[in-house]
């Protein structure tokens, strides 16, 4: 792959990284709540999600679901139904109870587990690796090895996209240091969590 291909991919990937959805505010949720270090480590679930994905529309797997339109708003329900339940949660979330529980270890198994569903839960994402990454591909050279080596960019430029969200939220913390503060905050999480489920139940499939 050539240098010329790299310079274009990597601006419009990182783009893409960056923009705001739903993992990336539980990043940002994640940090305002256990700390900057966890949240991050919580973010292993979601590149464990997209290498699934990556993998499976590099073996052309994800024209199952372009063509299944059951399998696509399957998905996609269920999905939604994750993000509603995750917003519930935080509406309902006691600040003084997360202020006492900071003190006890988080399970990251729990949290890399959350971000793992909210990422396996958008069947848009797959569809985009589908659409995206094989615009940097040169028919001509070895298909699997440019898919692959793409794919590790766009995840270590998720890695990157999450350590700056988790950022974001450990600046939030500060301003939210207090219970009505975090309850606020908490609110505005779930508020924002509860459309993007209402905009992944409006998706349809390209």
């Amino acid at each position: 792959m050539d240098h010329a291909t790299l310079a274009l991919f990597l601006p419009a990937c990182f783009a893409l990284n960056m923009a705001p959805g739903p993992n990336n505010l539980l990043s940002i949720s994640n940090a305002t709540r256990y700390g900057y270090r966890t949240s991050c480590m919580a973010g292993a679930g979601r590149l464990l999600a997209f290498a699934i994905m990556i993998a499976l529309a590099s073996a052309g797997l994800a024209v199952v679901l372009e063509t299944s339109e059951l399998i696509f708003y399957g998905i996609k329900i269920v999905g939604a139904a994750y993000l509603f339940y995750l917003a519930y949660q935080l509406w309902g979330a006691v600040p003084e109870a997360e202020a006492e529980s900071e003190n006890v270890r988080v399970g990251l198994w729990a949290l890399a587990r959350q971000e793992f569903l909210v990422a396996a839960g958008n069947p848009k994402a797959i569809l985009i690796f589908t659409a995206f990454l094989p615009q940097f591909i040169d028919p001509a050279v070895d298909i699997g090895s440019q898919f692959t080596l793409l794919g590790l960019f766009f995840l270590a430029l998720e890695w990157i996209a999450i350590g700056i969200y988790a950022y974001i939220g450990l600046h939030m913390r500060r301003w939210f240091a207090q219970p009505r503060g975090k309850k606020i905050f908490n609110r505005c999480c779930a508020g924002l969590l509860s459309a993007a489920a209402s905009m992944l139940l409006m998706a349809r499939r390209a």
